[in-house]
């Protein structure tokens, strides 16, 4: 199987770092030209260069809707968009404020919105696209020191689902992926802690899954090539039949055989 991307167009939101560079980098390998973004110049210049070779850079602030349509008017076409961007914060429910909820919202699921409102028409009229939205195991398994978050990634999965639908017909696909518990530099950075008292990264990841998710398979984290490895595969022609779904990459967490 190969996978080929040559001619397509492809923005990923959040992709300076994390599961969103190893995204933007997989597509690139596949022949894609891709549009790196990122909240600030600086960030975004740091990940063209990382990644390497021709690509595009666009600096926008995603989670208002300025930035959006900062975006849109300097990329007005795409034929791929993962919807990548997003922040999570672990905070008790009674002392999660309405501003963190509308943070939440505003990054994690109105981005999404905007993104798929600008770009899916054009899809549409030239007959292919790919629409990508990142979901969480979190989706499904709230996790209960962060239910504002779970609640955000349930809302992407039901707005890929309902996209899909409004889609159906045009060659368009609209599919949401559900990541477990993942290497990137954000749970690094939660794991601190834990790594300066002597573990490895990895140490520390397995053991917070352990802890936290037991329903693990796998019993570790996912890397973020891993994530994204789906992510292309879904980006792709090959994934033609496959629309509506949300897809799982979390290492078995979500106790469930559907």
């Amino acid at each position: 199987m190969k996978i080929d991307l040559s001619g397509k167009t492809a923005l990923v939101t959040g992709s300076t770092a994390g599961i969103g560079f190893a995204i933007a980098k997989g597509l690139r390998d596949a022949g894609a030209d891709i549009a790196i973004n990122g909240r600030t110049q600086d960030n975004v210049d740091s990940a063209l260069a990382r990644l390497g070779g021709a690509a595009r850079g666009l600096a926008m602030d995603l989670g208002t809707p300025e930035g959006a349509r900062d975006l849109v008017a300097a990329a007005p076409s795409f034929d791929i968009v993962v919807n990548n961007l997003g922040i999570f914060q672990p905070s008790d429910f009674f002392d999660t404020t309405d501003d963190i909820w509308e943070r939440h919202w505003q990054i994690n699921v109105m981005t999404g919105v905007r993104m798929a409102r600008a770009y899916l028409p054009g899809m549409a009229e030239r007959g292919w696209g790919r629409m990508l939205f990142l979901g969480s195991e979190s989706a499904f398994n709230i996790p209960v020191d962060m239910i504002h978050y779970g609640v955000s990634k349930t809302a992407d999965v039901s707005l890929a689902r309902g996209l899909a639908k409004r889609m159906a017909g045009t060659g368009v696909t609209v599919n949401s992926i559900l990541p477990g518990p993942t290497l990137s530099e954000g749970v690094a950075a939660m794991l601190k802690a834990e790594v300066t008292a002597g573990k490895t990264l990895e140490q520390a990841g397995a053991d917070f899954v352990k802890a936290h998710r037991p329903t693990s398979i796998i019993g570790r984290p996912a890397t973020v090539d891993e994530v994204a490895n789906l992510v292309v595969y879904l980006a792709s022609p090959l994934a033609s039949a496959t629309t509506g779904a949300a897809l799982r990459v979390d290492g078995g967490v979500i106790d469930s055989i559907m």
